[in-house]
């Protein structure tokens, strides 16, 4: 694309504090894995933070586990109540808008088909007409995932321009509250002064996730209690990568729709290289080669278990150049951090402080 220099002449970045530091964060889903992690690095840039979502739904929990009630401001609440969501984005009056909450699981689409669409789309529009409504928001940034694209299942990385589709409730949901972010784009920030666009992000992993149905937390879980873990979908390839990867790209691209609201692109991937498209059963074994000797993997196939994609992957290259957005812990050490944090977790170290060093020495990566 022309005005884009090559990726050899860019210096790729981490969020700048200097402009965090001055940022009023109104965070949608922070009592999440993704969302802690979130809430955890936008404190250590400096942002004043207030988190917005339903009470965690696991045990343990990140946000309980870090204590990060203790660093914002903490709202358990619906994002499909509207007026209640509206009253607290205008009554913290943010200056940016993250979106992150969300019912993340496949399977869980599959029993709870309506809750997801409610919560993953018109959760979403509540969200951009609480940020509509309410002056001085300089950017909203609205989470999705890579499952949003119409899964051919070729094998060739999607790129944004690409068909969006879902077979599975949550991949259609979320494909839909794409469109609907584009069209809140095109309607109505276009010519504003707050910035929106989208990130889609592969599957991550890192410490601190106990989520049901997803396989990094029911590797850990079977691994602690000394048991087999099993495997439904061992061939099953995704784009795996640590969870600070994508977070990072959050970071960058609303520092960018916030210094140029109007020319903000709809949306960016957030992939990991080649090297991190890797089957669901060489994800568990190098898992379980972390672990150590007492990890123990078997493989158990239903015929009858709900449809999962079966190949994924992005293409993240408008991200790289765009946003100078590259990924900076590779497979193995993706892995190795997060194996490391349940370690140190369960040996009774400070979850929170768990979460701060790994971002100080992903910070500290040369990508």
């Amino acid at each position: 694309m022309a005005g884009r220099r090559p990726l050899a002449e860019v210096e790729m970045r981490t969020p700048d504090q200097a402009f965090w530091s001055r940022q009023r964060v109104f965070l949608t889903g922070h009592t999440g894995f993704k969302g802690g992690w979130l809430a955890i690095w936008l404190r250590m840039l400096g942002a004043e933070v207030y988190g917005y979502a339903l009470a965690p739904d696991t045990s343990p929990a990140l946000f309980e586990a870090a204590g990060i009630d203790g660093l914002l401001q903490s709202d358990f609440a619906d994002i499909n109540e509207p007026s209640r969501l509206t009253a607290a984005v205008a009554g913290f009056r943010p200056s940016i808008v993250i979106h992150m909450a969300a019912q993340p699981l496949v399977r869980r689409s599959y029993a709870e088909p309506r809750e997801t669409f409610a919560t993953n789309l018109l959760g979403t529009v509540n969200v951009l007409e609480a940020v509509r409504t309410t002056p001085g928001i300089g950017a909203a940034f609205v989470v999705t995932t890579d499952k949003c694209y119409e899964n051919l299942e070729n094998g060739r990385p999607y790129r944004e321009t690409d068909r969006l589709g879902g077979r599975d409730p949550y991949s259609a949901s979320k494909a839909c509250t794409e469109i609907a972010t584009q069209s809140y784009f095109w309607s109505f920030f276009k010519a504003s002064e707050c910035g929106l666009a989208s990130g889609r992000a592969g599957n991550v992993i890192g410490g601190g996730d106990w989520s049901v149905d997803r396989l990094v937390p029911d590797l850990v879980r079977a691994f602690q209690a000394n048991q087999p873990a099993v495997l439904r979908n061992p061939d099953a390839t995704r784009p795996w990568q640590h969870v600070l990867e994508p977070l990072n790209g959050y970071l960058l691209a609303v520092e960018s729709i916030f210094a140029r609201p109007g020319a903000s692109p709809a949306s960016w991937n957030f992939g990991p290289d080649t090297a991190g498209n890797q089957s669901v059963g060489d994800v568990a074994s190098a898992a379980a080669s972390a672990w150590g000797p007492s990890a123990t993997i078997v493989v158990r196939r239903n015929p009858n278990e709900p449809h999962e994609a079966t190949l994924l992957s992005v293409d993240s290259a408008k991200a790289r150049t765009d946003l100078n957005w590259s990924p900076r812990w590779g497979f193995d050490e993706a892995i190795r951090r997060t194996v490391l944090w349940y370690h140190e977790f369960y040996r009774g170290a400070d979850a929170r402080l768990l979460c701060q060093q790994q971002i100080e020495a992903f910070v500290a990566t040369s990508a």
